[in-house]
């Protein structure tokens, strides 16, 4: 399976901030769609990422100053990105080895999504589901014995 039919199963919904705005409108927006990353862009450029991990960072660092700290603060600014034509095993190894949970998927410099490690397992399961069936169908319709080949 392919990042590109991980992001078509699970719809292209984008939700971004721009780095000058504050940790407090970030989590506000991310609680409000119930999602644990935003894209951060700049002047139409994706400038890093923002999950729920970096957010429980700069709470520890700015004590209770920390609503008012900027994403770019806050943010990720390089992260890992996935290609569309990227097969899963390699999506799912590049996400252990950077301990991301999730990933922009980048076709060029366009941004086309963002797959978390969520929408990984979820498409693991839906295609161990149609393995599942198929061969339940397969040994169904197994051919009786003494019928031609």
């Amino acid at each position: 399976m392919l990042v590109s039919e991980i992001l078509a199963i699970k719809g292209k919904v984008l939700y971004t901030i721009s780095p000058n705005k504050s940790l407090a409108e970030a989590v506000t927006i991310m609680t409000e769609q119930d999602v644990g990353s935003l894209v951060v862009f700049s002047k139409g450029q994706m400038a890093g990422m923002l999950t729920f991990r970096e957010v429980l960072q700069a709470v520890q660092k700015g004590g209770a100053a920390w609503a008012e700290m900027l994403i770019e603060q806050a943010m990720l600014a390089v992260p890992m990105v996935a290609a569309p034509n990227m097969e899963m095993d390699e999506l799912r190894r590049l996400m252990v080895d950077h301990h991301q949970r999730y990933l922009p998927v980048m076709d060029g410099t366009t941004l086309l999504g963002v797959v978390s490690f969520h929408d990984v397992a979820k498409a693991v399961l839906e295609e161990q589901s149609f393995e599942n069936r198929m061969l339940k169908n397969y040994i169904r319709n197994w051919p009786g014995e003494g019928a031609d080949s």
